[in-house]
């Protein structure tokens, strides 16, 4: 079944093609939630809240376009909405536990090496404002293209490349900065 398809049956009430939706987009929309919220429990609880709100809202999507930007736009406006009613501050996710790699095979050296760059990467992400974050999740996460982020976010594309170019150079700048001090730590223990 194609999303279109999907769509046509969900707006008819068919509560099966919306499941075969939630099965397609429910890790692209969790991983984007993980990214924004910094949190597993409350980005799961976000992405849930975001399909009872694209539930609801089937009837009125317009036939025809995207629905990968359409749910990200729901989860975006339901994290920004927690925020604004929790007022939460950021939780960084350097002290969160690491997750499994995705393969157990290989060089364990090689794999903690990889595990650990994806950490940096991730407390350099959870590091970056929300708006940052918001396009870094969708431009390479969700891998929107830059027009689609641009409509996602109801912003325009020059914003998008201005807030991806600003990101990146921040993420840059961080992983340099932690790359430098852990050299700097480790070299200074063996002397």
């Amino acid at each position: 079944m194609t999303d279109s398809e999907a769509v046509i049956r969900c707006q008819n009430g068919d509560r099966d093609a919306f499941r075969h939706l939630v099965e397609q987009y429910k890790d692209l929309l969790f991983g984007t939630a993980v990214l924004m919220t910094g949190n597993r429990d409350t980005a799961e609880e976000q992405v849930q809240e975001a399909f009872l709100s694209a539930w609801r809202g089937i009837r009125g999507f317009h036939r025809g376009k995207p629905v990968k930007p359409w749910f990200l736009r729901i989860l975006i406006n339901t994290v920004l909405s927690w925020r604004r009613k929790k007022s939460v501050p950021t939780v960084y996710l350097s002290g969160q536990e690491p997750q499994e790699p995705d393969s157990t095979e290989g060089d364990p050296v090689e794999t903690l090496d990889a595990l650990e760059r994806r950490l940096s990467v991730r407390r350099a992400i959870a590091q970056l404002s929300l708006e940052h974050r918001q396009v870094v999740a969708l431009r390479y996460f969700a891998h929107l293209t830059v027009p689609e982020v641009a409509q996602t976010l109801d912003i325009k594309q020059g914003t998008v490349k201005s807030r991806l170019n600003r990101a990146l150079q921040n993420l840059r700048r961080q992983l340099e900065e932690e790359d430098f001090n852990s050299s700097k730590a480790s070299s200074g223990k063996g002397g």
